[in-house]
């Protein structure tokens, strides 16, 4: 079993690694992080013209057609360069669904926009701490008309449409909610990261049409998720890749009592053990991405794995790329803190490493009872 890219996909990804050092530099994030800008919107438009954004809806749809493994080698990519824009809202969760469990017509209606970039979808699901399940939700899908409150939203600053998780008479259900009708309030919300801005989003009645079957938004949220922590978790080791590089190039070239700090053991134990950590974590990507692109069976075990690995990988590079750095790491002038911000914002964004762990124990037992 080949678990390589295609001579075409890394074709992809030197074409996606130019971009980007052309477009999104550290720079560019820095000016999204200082300013009052939700994300870059001149990269956004740009990352449309490059297709990424249509890249598995399938043609019929405006879209491309690609396979999973080409959405990897850009989530990658993406990671990489920490760029500041809804990529992940819109493309590997709000499209994920609409193509998993969106009618004939709701899949005309949007896929076409979510291709094209003219519109970005965003999916909200908690309303503040704790497990998400039947009980525990507030929001309620009545007679079409959606209350309640989701906080915190991905994106919700900058969607133009929800996918909420709301309980209605059949119990927990996703419906898509337009989010510029005057049944939405939308409020920002402060994170450890804000160039991936969030959002509190209110709901007053607002019109909601359901997606999917009504009463199985759980049982439609944990397919979902599957497929997103694949394409997550490239993101992460590209991030965590990063990290890794700045630490080694900063150890290279800052000298102490005569030498790299580089060739101290305290500096290259803590480089290879973050080597490690990043190569376990691609290698369960490979698994992850053939099991997402083949629909494999083995995908709930291969996508937890991912995920875990992913999460520890990219937190341990970008902790310890700050240390190495020295006292000057933990400034506002020095770079560090943009994987180590995103490293801690990913590590949540579609639950936690105690989530994953748990689904993995499930998925592994599941698998030999099987």
């Amino acid at each position: 079993m080949n678990f390589e890219f295609s001579d075409e996909q890394n074709l992809l990804r030197e074409q996606a690694q130019g971009f980007l050092r052309d477009y999104c530099s550290t720079s560019v994030v820095r000016r999204i992080l200082d300013g009052e800008e939700s994300y870059d919107k001149d990269l956004w438009q740009k990352v449309v013209d490059m297709g990424w954004t249509a890249t598995v809806i399938p043609e019929e749809y405006d879209g491309l057609g690609l396979s999973y493994l080409e959405l990897s080698v850009i989530a990658e990519e993406l990671g990489k360069a920490i760029a500041p824009i809804p990529f992940s809202s819109s493309v590997y969760l709000a499209t994920e669904i609409l193509m998993a469990a969106g009618s004939a017509e709701q899949k005309s209606e949007w896929l076409p926009k979510l291709a094209s970039g003219a519109t970005i979808g965003c999916l909200a699901v908690a309303e503040g701490s704790g497990p998400m399940t039947g009980n525990a939700l507030a929001a309620k899908l009545e007679a079409g008309k959606l209350t309640g409150v989701k906080i915190p939203v991905a994106d919700g600053d900058v969607a133009d449409f929800a996918l909420v998780l709301a309980n209605d008479d059949q119990g927990p259900t996703i419906c898509l909610v337009e989010l510029n009708q005057s049944g939405v309030v939308c409020e920002l919300v402060k994170t450890l990261d804000p160039s991936r801005s969030h959002a509190c989003l209110k709901f007053e009645g607002a019109l909601a049409q359901v997606v999917g079957a009504s009463g199985q938004g759980l049982a439609l949220l944990d397919s979902i998720y599957n497929r997103a922590a694949v394409l997550f978790a490239w993101e992460q080791v590209g991030g965590a890749d990063t990290a890794l590089n700045m630490a080694k190039e900063y150890a290279l070239g800052r000298f102490a009592f005569g030498r790299p700090i580089a060739t101290y053991q305290a500096i290259k134990h803590k480089l290879a053990q973050a080597y490690v950590k990043n190569t376990l974590a691609r290698s369960n990507c490979y698994f992850g991405a053939w099991a997402l692109s083949t629909d494999a069976k083995e995908l709930p075990i291969a996508a937890a794995t991912a995920r875990v690995s992913a999460i520890q990988a990219y937190y341990y590079a970008s902790k310890e790329n700050i240390q190495t750095h020295g006292g000057m790491g933990f400034t506002w002038e020095f770079d560090c803190q943009f994987p180590y911000r995103r490293s801690k914002l990913l590590a949540i964004n579609i639950g936690s490493e105690a989530v994953w762990q748990e689904k993995l124990i499930q998925a592994i037992e599941k698998d030999r009872a099987a």
